[in-house]
């Protein structure tokens, strides 16, 4: 591990400079001279000192960090951990350049105008907060840079997540628990402690499921071409290492936490804002990401509400309706949501579609400075939201929607006449220390 991290540490001294210095190369993989272009970009400056200095000393943590036994896939394992430093060290970078104004990004100047610049979500494993379309690959990586610090672990949540076939996970891990049972039931004798590659079960319920293998090798077994009985050719097994076999019980551990865990998923961002008063609160612009359909679909949505518009006329019966009440109901997966509060103000937020109503409310009491007190929302039209169990989209409120906030009237009765009454907003002070503009 130890002449890993010396790997790293030669790539930066090569691969790293300062503003306005050219880039080295480290002279065993000089690339063959080019001709020159007709155009040639200018070249990237390398990361600042700053940077450098970032990356350094996320290299100084790891290294004061214990060593664990590596699983045979290091060459990935390596380039991941060697991707998170140069990322630490890009991420500096862009923090020490923050309130230099450039030119407006794609993203920015794509996203102007909406309600909400898209949905996010937030990794379980590394807290960042990340794009729908990225949210996949950031779990992956964060999964497989954890190798690192525990490949047991890590290949047991890369079985869980990877795979979307549960059935076969389900049947793929009892079986390896099945393996693990007899080894603990029978150290002793050799035909338990190895498996054969080649087998039909191990191909058909083992082999198909990524991240099995990386499991087996963290847990001490490793491959051996083993001879035939009987016959001149060897094959492929995975052996159980002896010195396992005096850790019985971590085998033990190791196969209950296959068997328990879950898939690693990410926690949808309610991008929580609070916003002045402002006679725009009922406007919407919603993008791309709160429809379950592309940009083709949409369109054809669009045409198909316009015929069905010119067909207003015809009669319906209860069962059409029916039908197209659940087609709606399909076409999101998102739904932004506005709460206003009797002063004017505003509080949004995200959520799916599918979410109960008890979700809203449990979000707005945590926004509430006197967060004990009864309160009511009002759906557009002034209708009470009372079955709290009901999802958004079984609600019509979907995929936007603005909300009355009330204080129940009982409760509301009873303060005045104490001549306790509620003074100033009642969001919390530190919502409202952010309170932002509706555009």
């Amino acid at each position: 591990m130890r002449k890993f991290f010396q790997d790293i540490k030669t790539d930066m001294k090569f691969k790293t400079a300062g503003p306005g210095q050219k880039l080295a190369e480290p002279p065993r993989e000089r690339a063959p001279k080019e001709k020159p272009k007709a155009a040639t970009p200018k070249s990237r400056q390398g990361p600042t000192d700053e940077a450098q200095r970032a990356a350094a000393a996320a290299l100084a943590r790891l290294e004061q960090k214990p060593k664990p036994w590596l699983p045979s896939s290091q060459d990935a394992i390596k380039s991941q951990v060697k991707k998170e430093l140069m990322a630490e060290a890009a991420a500096s970078e862009r923090q020490l350049s923050t309130g230099h104004k450039g030119p407006v990004s794609a993203v920015e100047e794509e996203t102007a105008g909406l309600s909400v610049s898209g949905v996010y979500f937030i990794c379980p494993l590394t807290g960042a907060t990340v794009r729908k379309d990225q949210k996949e690959a950031h779990i992956k990586e964060a999964i497989l840079l954890h190798f690192s610090r525990d490949p047991v672990a890590a290949s047991i949540m890369e079985i869980h997540t990877f795979n979307r076939d549960r059935e076969k996970v389900k049947i793929g891990v009892e079986t390896i628990a099945k393996y693990l049972d007899n080894i603990h039931l029978h150290p002793e004798e050799e035909k338990y402690r190895k498996i054969k590659l080649q087998n039909k079960v191990f191909q058909e319920r083992i082999n198909c499921l990524e991240g099995t293998h990386e499991f087996l090798q963290a847990i001490g077994f490793e491959k051996e071409m083993l001879p035939v009985p009987g016959q001149e050719t060897t094959e492929e097994y995975y052996m159980l290492k002896e010195e396992v076999l005096t850790k019985l019980e971590d085998l033990k551990d190791y196969k209950e936490q296959l068997l328990s865990c879950e898939p690693v998923k990410a926690q949808l961002d309610r991008q929580l804002c609070v916003f002045k008063p402002s006679p725009q609160a009922a406007q919407f612009e919603l993008p791309q990401d709160f429809y379950n359909l592309t940009a083709e679909e949409l369109k054809r949505e669009q045409r198909l509400r316009t015929e069905a518009v010119e067909k207003a006329s015809m009669l319906r019966t209860k069962a059409m309706r029916e039908r197209e009440e659940q087609r709606e109901m399909r076409k999101y997966n998102y739904t932004l949501l506005r709460v206003r509060f009797p002063d004017g103000y505003i509080l949004q937020g995200t959520f799916y579609a599918r979410e109960p109503v008890s979700v809203l409310y449990r979000f707005v009491r945590e926004a509430l400075r006197d967060d004990w007190m009864p309160f009511e929302l009002l759906a557009p039209g002034g209708v009470k939201l009372t079955e709290e169990n009901l999802a958004f989209n079984e609600c019509g409120l979907v995929p936007s929607a603005l909300l009355i906030f009330a204080w129940d009237a009982a409760v509301m009765a009873d303060v005045k006449a104490s001549g306790e009454e509620q003074k100033g907003s009642p969001l919390k002070p530190e919502l409202l220390s952010a309170v932002q503009i509706l555009s």
